[in-house]
């Protein structure tokens, strides 16, 4: 429970910028992913009204819980813009504390806050209080490991009113490098009394259950091993799934991508997908270049069938027009 709101489900989609889209969570929604963040959105963004940015908080009616998660470093827009955007109707609102990117924390949003453990006090206070909606936050453990804060502005999080916390299980200094320290995602578990979510180097079926036994956390956020695997949270790994699933899946997005972002832009932001997809797949170098660069959904399509003639052995023709039945149909 967050609060009043129940989750059903234990395993839950990172928000990751440039991935975490309506399409994409919609997907994993479907394999079991238990609730839906957006991509974090800048709280100027949102009191400019910027278009892009409205657009990232669009989300389908069906994805409860909902999260709306935002970043940003000035106090009094955070809660002009958290009061904006509650009027949309999301279940959640989440302040990113955990994004390492230098021209993020550079301005003082993302992990910078860790540095101000009273900032997000006051910060989790006032909106606690303004909002009807539960507060919650994702961290990482510091700035660096000579200043690790991680129990301290958890202890402060649940103090001033928020919902959950979400741990990356490292410290801005080591970004995505090095391993999660899930020890001390365990010393946040035991530090409060409110829901924590356990993220970090969670890549297999197998380093769910760990990282639950490990941490005794409540529920498992998964990043990058998500990407073009949403079959993980069905809790199958990446070499059970044939290619008659890859296949079918592949149409799917695309699809959606663009419907939601129109043919141009839709086709390009599902080349950083494709790539994901399409790895490790046998003879699949032969059209790779050509698939991550292709600028028309025909061409992509024509592409994906030269590939499929290439592994008919792999998979039969049925599989592959059901496929294309659940997606686009080729040169539409």
């Amino acid at each position: 429970m967050i609060r009043h709101i129940p989750v059903y489900g234990d395993l839950i989609l990172s928000p990751m910028a440039g991935f975490s889209d309506k399409p994409y969570r919609a997907i994993c929604r479907e394999y079991g992913s238990a609730m839906s963040y957006t991509e974090f959105v800048s709280i100027d963004g949102i009191l400019h009204g910027n278009d892009a940015t409205r657009k990232m908080l669009d989300f389908d009616p069906n994805e409860t819980p909902m999260v709306f998660q935002i970043f940003g470093s000035d106090e009094d827009k955070f809660e002009e813009a958290a009061r904006c955007i509650e009027q949309l109707g999301p279940d959640i609102i989440d302040i990113n504390m955990g994004c390492s990117v230098d021209k993020i924390s550079g301005r003082g949003a993302g992990a910078a806050l860790l540095r101000e453990p009273a900032k997000i006090g006051r910060i989790f206070n006032r909106l606690s209080r303004v909002l009807s909606v539960p507060v919650t936050g994702k961290i990482r453990l510091g700035w660096d490991e000579q200043s690790l804060n991680h129990v301290e502005v958890a202890k402060i999080m649940e103090d001033n009113g928020a919902a959950l916390i979400a741990v990356h299980g490292r410290t801005k200094r080591q970004a995505y490098n090095g391993v999660a320290n899930w020890d001390a995602i365990a010393e946040v578990k035991q530090a409060v009394k409110i829901p924590v979510i356990g993220n970090g180097d969670v890549q297999t079926v197998a380093d769910i259950a760990y990282i639950k036994e490990h941490t005794k956390c409540d529920a498992v956020m998964i990043a990058r091993a998500a990407i073009g695997n949403p079959w993980i949270f069905q809790r199958k790994d990446i070499h059970e799934v044939t290619m008659a699933e890859k296949a079918s899946l592949i149409y799917r997005h695309l699809e959606a991508m663009l419907q939601f972002y129109g043919w141009e832009r839709g086709i390009v932001l599902f080349r950083k997908h494709v790539v994901k997809y399409v790895r490790g797949l046998a003879h699949i170098n032969k059209v790779k270049q050509r698939l991550i660069t292709s600028t028309r959904p025909e061409e992509f399509v024509a592409l994906m069938q030269e590939y499929e003639s290439e592994v008919s052995d792999h998979i039969t023709q049925s599989d592959w027009t059901e496929s294309l039945q659940c997606g686009i149909s080729p040169l539409n």
